[in-house]
């Protein structure tokens, strides 16, 4: 045990070990970079930290990031921005800047060039004309470089151009969609769908009659299951559902290709034999598109300020209450490990308590909220950076129905 141990604390296993270790290279490198007496550097860190540019795997880690966190509100208290600079800040690094610019001058005090410089007239014909032959090929080299760097350029330009017009038309996409909830646009008439004939057995039929508020995106894309929504952040989508978990990766609603895909529900989940627990994915987006913010629920803090979710199908209202908030990962089929993205059904309720226990254990921390064998549970799960194969999850538990 001893020997798992790292800046005063002590580990169970070596994973965690090297993952605080992980962390502590990633803080001193942090530090070198940002001056933590300067206000406007640790709020745009503060910023960084909670966009998820950096990623902590250990309780070291998370405490920096609240340690972070709380300096940088400390500051914004004190009318500190972003933008904030401390003069003495300034002084410090305009002084380091001329001790540098001073050591790496070519001239003395006294305007004549230093002892170890040279200039071409100091050599022979000869020489002069093999420096110059050197010369001209590192300026060909060099304007080799220049075209290299233009090119490199333009398809970062490209590919920041294809990004913007995905995103942009991302946004203007579900906003129209989020518009066209509760629309009545291309109701009535051939268009009118008030029920859904559900075929699952020759001996069941289901017919189930979609929400009005749903009947319009219902009619654009049969694939509609349902609407996501945490009030106060982005997430504000349509959920889609499909035979596999493959389609709507790089699909958005309207089917057109979209690296930012769709939020989807996992082809094993049935809205209307409801299964125990309902997995949604969506993408991490760096544009905070899909589940881009999810991970802000690392926090305890944005937990409290965001404790419910709203998830209708397209059948029934529902809301429901954050429960766990945890990191995992996909594993291998031979690993005996809880993976809670193979977790549908609790068959009993000794299954479902293991499970409930299982997911206490990896949260983050304690929510107060628990459920029992019977409730129903809502999943949103993403990619998570901290690991190879990472993911972040939160699971809710339903506390309403409508």
């Amino acid at each position: 045990m001893a020997g798992f141990e790292a800046a005063g604390r002590r580990f169970r296993t070596e994973a965690e070990y090297k993952a605080a270790k992980r962390d502590l290279k990633l803080i001193e490198e942090i530090k070198s970079k940002v001056h933590m007496d300067q206000p406007g550097e640790v709020i745009t860190l503060s910023e960084a930290l909670a966009k998820g540019q950096f990623r902590f795997e250990s309780v070291i880690g998370n405490e920096f990031d609240d340690k972070v966190y709380e300096l940088a509100e400390q500051y914004k208290s004190q009318g500190y921005t972003k933008n904030s600079r401390l003069p003495e800040g300034r002084k410090a690094r305009k002084k380091a800047q001329e001790k540098k610019a001073k050591s790496a001058g070519k001239k003395s005090r006294t305007g004549k060039k230093s002892s170890g410089q040279v200039s071409l007239e100091d050599y022979d014909a000869d020489m002069q004309k093999v420096i110059l032959e050197e010369i001209k090929k590192r300026e060909k080299r060099r304007k080799l470089l220049v075209i290299l760097c233009a090119l490199i350029a333009v398809g970062c330009f490209g590919y920041f151009g294809a990004y913007s017009y995905f995103a942009g038309r991302t946004q203007t996409d579900y906003e129209t969609l989020a518009m066209l909830k509760g629309s009545d646009s291309l109701a009535g008439g051939s268009w009118q769908t008030s029920l859904v004939k559900i075929n699952y057995t020759k001996e069941e039929d289901v017919e189930l009659a979609v929400l009005p508020e749903y009947e319009t995106l219902y009619n654009k894309n049969k694939k509609l299951i349902g609407w996501l929504k945490i009030d106060d952040t982005n997430i504000d989508y349509p959920v889609m559902q499909t035979g596999n978990n493959e389609y709507y990766l790089d699909h958005n609603f309207n089917q057109e290709y979209d690296k930012n895909g769709s939020l989807f529900m996992d082809a094993a989940c049935d809205v209307v034999h409801r299964n125990t627990n309902l997995i949604i994915y969506g993408h991490h987006m760096r544009s905070g598109k899909m589940f881009g913010s999810l991970n802000n629920y690392s926090k305890k803090e944005y937990y409290e300020k965001h404790s419910t979710i709203r998830f209708d199908t397209i059948y029934e209202r529902g809301l429901y209450e954050v429960m766990y908030v945890f990191r995992s990962r996909i594993y291998n089929e031979d690993e005996v490990v809880f993976k809670y993205y193979q977790f549908f059904d609790a068959a009993s309720e000794k299954e479902f308590e293991s499970n409930m226990q299982e997911m206490a254990a990896l949260s983050l921390y304690d929510t107060g909220v628990t459920a029992s064998f019977g409730d129903e549970l809502l999943t949103l799960s993403t990619c998570d950076s901290s690991e190879q194969d990472g993911r972040f999850v939160v699971v809710a538990k339903r506390i309403k129905a409508e």
